[in-house]
């Protein structure tokens, strides 16, 4: 054996790739090395770790199933060093094959003394997918109002005069007071309200605070994210939220609170967005979001929250596009509601999403209000375009005249795609289902949205036909657990982690969203509402929940890659350019939907 083979085999693999090249000349003298030909049994121990160098390895239960095939770089026998049980499995050579015996004690000494050895074989025993965690997780660009607000009331009740209120916030030195009947939360009250609509008026000080306080107020939630309030009150030009709890008011936010806390964060962009007046500004602003994501990429903030930043800038740049809309074409002829189908909707957004809207309006598209949406659509796409929300190619956008229908002609549409599930049926109902209003009327989308729910609760065969359209994709993984690849167009295989892993998970959950009601968009919080519910199995609703984080990373990580090499953002990834350890759990991740798949054809597709 030539040791300077195997150390240059341990350098390249994960996890010792991790070690200095004195460790690793130290693990090498632990290791032996035997040639085993096609059909023989490799004895196992608890004294040894395996690992394949060369050939295919058969992985077998007692019941002589198999489970898994070992390739080169990959390991066995670490279940045993790590736990002391015995191994009923057995490993069988099928294609002739060099294989490194490393020995217990060095094994051991080399994993306590190296941290990143540990883990990755502490992740790799468990094989459980939520092991994964981002580590040093930088939380300065996902702070949470919980972080910055506590818990506190200083409340009057609607009956008491303006007199009262204003010796109560003197006498606690807030600028607001929360107004509360019966422990419901009613409005608040302001010193600028005092100021307007009290001492500019003359009114008296025994008025009424029910008479000029601000009456159902904008609210946010206390477990939301500091930069939604940032979006919040930019896009209504307010400067106090009531923060709720469980549908309790305990606190309330300022915009000095924001300030104090937020000064020198990026989504401050979120702001500047909603004071622009010009398209060409906006455009401006909007060339910032690579570098933002860039920043948040390099402070480690998870791909999850990430894909909500990206969102929450979207929906800015959409409500003031509708904003210079209107000053452009005057006010609309009724009432309207602008909705974002697809990642949008699921506040999932990467840097290469393109545009997926619609419009519910208040009365008929005809005449006057079908000229004045038309124009006002076509501003607010085109817009987006010009901000890097790209034309959607499929031409599901508020621009296409069949896109803009009353509550009445979308409640059809919804309708017939449910009762007549043709593939083109199909096909929109994976984009259509995955609704959220950005702007406008919400109160159009809730009746809508009830409307859905009823419809798809009582049709199994719609269920059926959208069950068995998500499974006509699978997993990109081969009867042993090897990659499928794809070529990209460009000469090169590669995997599509959205169209063959992401969007899976998020057509499962879909499905079992529609047949149980599920209000929520989200795909992670669908998945919390069907494990809460049982649904879901609470292991295998977390095995999806672990599985769509790991590949929403690795595409957030690729999209990082392609940005800084100055390339085109795509979600092709090429596997051989990634850890081992992210193979592992790549591989397990498309085996997690391949078991979703079939679990999902078990419930629907019954024939």
């Amino acid at each position: 054996m030539q040791v300077s083979d195997v150390t240059s085999f341990l350098s390249s693999i994960t996890p010792f790739n991790h070690l200095n090249d004195t460790d690793i000349l130290q693990l090498a003298q632990h290791i032996s090395v035997y040639y085993f030909q096609a059909q023989e049994m490799v004895p196992l121990d608890n004294k040894r770790l395996f690992i394949a160098r060369t050939g295919l390895f058969n992985v077998y239960n007692a019941q002589q199933q198999l489970i898994t095939k070992l390739q080169s770089a990959d390991f066995y026998g670490y279940q045993a060093l790590l736990t002391k049980l015995e191994d009923d499995n057995q490993v069988v050579c099928e294609e002739d094959g060099l294989v490194y015996w490393l020995k217990a004690d060095a094994f051991h000494r080399c994993r306590f003394n190296n941290e990143q050895v540990e883990l990755f074989f502490q992740r790799l025993f468990s094989r459980r997918l939520h092991q994964y965690h981002e580590q040093n997780a930088n939380t300065r660009f996902t702070l949470k109002i919980s972080d910055i607000t506590k818990e506190r009331t200083i409340t009057l009740s609607p009956s008491h005069s303006v007199q009262d209120a204003a010796k109560l916030m003197s006498n606690e030195r807030v600028s607001s007071l929360l107004i509360e009947d019966n422990k419901q939360l009613v409005g608040i009250i302001t010193d600028r309200d005092l100021r307007n609509r009290v001492l500019a008026k003359a009114l008296s000080a025994d008025t009424a605070i029910a008479k000029v306080m601000t009456a159902s107020p904008h609210t946010i939630n206390y477990n939301a994210y500091v930069y939604e309030a940032v979006q919040k009150m930019s896009q209504f030009n307010i400067h106090h939220l009531p923060v709720l709890l469980n549908k309790n008011c305990v606190g309330m936010l300022t915009a000095t609170d924001l300030v104090r806390h937020e000064q020198d964060h990026p989504v401050y962009l979120i702001g500047e967005i909603h004071r622009q007046m010009t398209v060409e500004g906006l455009t401006r602003l909007s060339k910032q979001i690579n570098n933002l994501a860039l920043t948040l990429y390099k402070q480690q903030v998870p791909a999850y929250e990430a894909g909500h930043i990206i969102t929450t800038i979207t929906d800015a740049l959409t409500q003031r596009l509708i904003y210079l809309a209107k000053q452009q074409l005057g006010e609309p002829p009724c009432v309207f509601t602008w909705l974002a189908f697809g990642s949008q909707a699921r506040k999932d957004q990467s840097l290469n999403a393109d545009q997926d809207n619609a419009l519910i309006l208040e009365k008929e598209p005809t005449g006057l209000v079908a000229d004045y949406f038309s124009r006002f659509a076509d501003f607010v796409c085109q817009g987006l375009a010009s901000c890097g929300i790209l034309l959607c190619p499929g031409n599901i956008m508020a621009s296409n005249v069949d896109l803009r229908l009353s509550l009445k002609g979308w409640s059809s549409r919804f309708a017939s795609l449910i009762n007549t599930p043709t593939p083109d049926a199909l096909l929109k109902a994976s984009i259509y289902f995955d609704v959220r209003a950005i702007d406008g009327s919400k109160a159009l989308l809730n009746a809508l949205h009830e409307d859905i729910l009823l419809r798809t609760q009582s049709s199994p065969l719609f269920l059926y036909h959208l069950a068995k359209n998500s499974l006509n994709r699978t997993a990109p993984l081969g009867l042993f657990k090897n990659f499928i690849l794809e070529h990209d167009g460009k000469h090169k295989k590669s995997l599509d982690l959205k169209k063959r892993g992401i969007s899976l998970i998020t057509d499962i959950v879909r499905v079992y969203a529609l047949a149980e009601g599920v209000h929520e968009v989200n795909t992670r919080e669908r998945i919390e509402h069907l494990k809460q519910s049982s649904a879901l199995e609470v292991k295998h609703g977390q095995n999806l929940l672990d599985a769509f984080e790991i590949l929403s990373r690795l595409r957030w990580e690729k999209h990082q890659s392609d940005l800084i090499l100055e390339q085109e953002v795509t979600n092709l990834l090429d596997p051989s350019k990634i850890s081992s350890l992210a193979r592992h759990q790549l591989k397990d991740s498309f085996a997690v939907i391949s078991d979703a798949q079939a679990r999902l054809k078990h419930r629907f597709c019954k024939d």
